[in-house]
């Protein structure tokens, strides 16, 4: 039996486990996926405090290391159902665990942009991580789809390799922080398609056309090698619709404490219903589920 038992090894289930194993608690962490979560995608983190610079695999890296070196467990097994109690039982194709807490971290995965054929070309010209495919679109021209700060680092990114970048964003500004828009000016094989959105796609085995339309009808044709999407992240909570209480869009409600309508079931980072949707945040979350789920397991008389 585990004291607490985290769904998701992202920047927040690690670092709620690092505070529950510093209080001596017994943690396994169940990840489905990668282990260090949506930010190990990301190739360069300039908003973590203490870094001027780290990439986004290597605070993964560090943050599963630490966890490790505490005494934490880590399985990759994909969390199916909770069943509430006293003691929790987290059921994964394979097995069953007990628990008296659960923390909740299934963080977000990237959004897609919901068009014809989308599916049939993601590996196969569209890509949601540039750390992971940018290098296969080397003197290429690429397309990146979207104008907040993931789309901009993945712009930048693909300008160092690729013969023409171009951002298409559907509104008349970028969303990004000022210093990455900024960074855009150094280069001059960045173009920015204002208020225009993706419609088509076109390719027999992999993708080499898009059809973009704007405001007023007007459509035109792309001949481009690869597009990276970068629209923002949805949730992954489905599977929890029958235990937890959603919010319209599958993010958890829950309160100051991060405790959601069950008790002893925890929730931290970017699955979780807020305003804000950053790393820091995320950690901030998983610092505060640990320290309520540590609270309410030293405080029940029995389980």
């Amino acid at each position: 039996m585990y004291d607490v038992i985290i769904i998701g090894c992202g920047p927040a289930g690690m670092t709620a486990a690092i505070y529950a194993l510093r209080a001596c608690k017994k943690v396994l962490i169940l990840e489905k996926e990668t282990i260090g979560g949506l930010i190990t995608v990301t190739p360069l983190v300039e908003n973590y405090p203490g870094f001027k610079q780290i990439s986004g695999m290597d605070l993964g890296n560090n943050l599963y290391e630490q966890v490790i070196s505490l005494g934490g467990q880590v399985k990759i097994e994909e969390v199916l159902t909770i069943k509430s109690g006293d003691l929790k039982t987290i059921v994964t194709e394979d097995n069953e665990y007990k628990t008296k807490t659960v923390i909740i971290a299934t963080g977000s995965k990237p959004k897609a942009l919901g068009i014809a054929e989308e599916e049939r070309f993601i590996g196969n010209g569209i890509s949601f991580c540039v750390s992971c495919d940018g290098p296969l679109y080397k003197n290429s021209d690429v397309a990146v789809v979207g104008g907040g700060n993931s789309a901009i680092i993945t712009a930048l990114s693909l300008a160092e390799i690729c013969h023409k970048v171009k951002i298409i964003q559907n509104l008349s500004y970028l969303t990004a922080e000022v210093s990455l828009i900024n960074r855009l000016k150094r280069y001059n094989n960045i173009e920015i398609i204002y208020n225009n959105k993706v419609t088509e796609l076109f390719g027999d085995e992999d993708l080499n056309k898009i059809t973009i339309i704007d405001n007023n009808g007007n459509f035109k044709q792309l001949e481009i090698s690869g597009m990276f999407v970068a629209v923002g992240q949805e949730s992954q909570n489905k599977f929890l619709k029958d235990l937890i209480t959603l919010d319209k869009d599958n993010y958890i409600i829950s309160d100051n404490s991060c405790l959601t309508n069950q008790p002893g079931i925890f929730v931290a980072g970017d699955c979780r219903q807020k305003e804000v949707r950053q790393l820091t945040t995320a950690v901030s979350d998983g610092t505060v589920a640990a320290l309520s789920a540590i609270n309410y397991i030293n405080n029940k008389e029995q389980f």
